[in-house]
């Protein structure tokens, strides 16, 4: 949310103080610009990986979906970024449709991750399709590269 799409609110509280819940909000994350497919719906997961889970093998959705790491951190890689970790407390997203998410594991090998993520799913997809390792072969290229260890 952008300060142009933030709300301003107009009067006070007590002793000139702003109401509570004109600062209650705080922005996590402002994503543009977003394409919701046409009769998408919308569902909200909480992910919970063990200790130096991998995560989901290679994957994509149908639409955009939105992240929030609860605790721990998450390894999350997109189609054409560089590999990172969110921490908690830190939001992540993608825009879905042709974009392949490559990882979301648990980032820590000593302690459990835990995330939440809204998706937007277009009507009659799966909310999440694996890509079989020929496609993966194909679009090789446009991987960020790989860090070295």
């Amino acid at each position: 949310m952008s300060e142009n799409h933030a709300v301003h609110a107009h009067g006070t509280g007590e002793q000139g103080e702003a109401p509570g819940w004109t600062t209650a909000a705080k922005m996590l994350q402002d994503a543009s610009p977003i394409t919701v497919p046409e009769g998408a719906s919308a569902m909200t997961i909480q992910v919970d990986w063990e200790p130096g889970d991998p995560g989901t093998p290679p994957h994509r959705h149908s639409g955009p979906a939105f992240g929030y790491v609860v605790e721990g951190a998450v390894r999350f890689e997109l189609e054409g970024e560089s590999e990172r970790v969110v921490e908690a407390g830190g939001t992540f997203w993608e825009p879905g449709g042709d974009v392949i998410h490559y990882q979301d594991g648990n980032a820590l090998a000593d302690a459990p991750t835990r995330f939440v993520v809204t998706m937007m799913c277009a009507p009659g997809k799966p909310m999440l399709e694996l890509v079989d390792e020929e496609e993966l072969a194909q679009r090789k290229h446009l991987r960020a590269p790989r860090p070295t260890t």
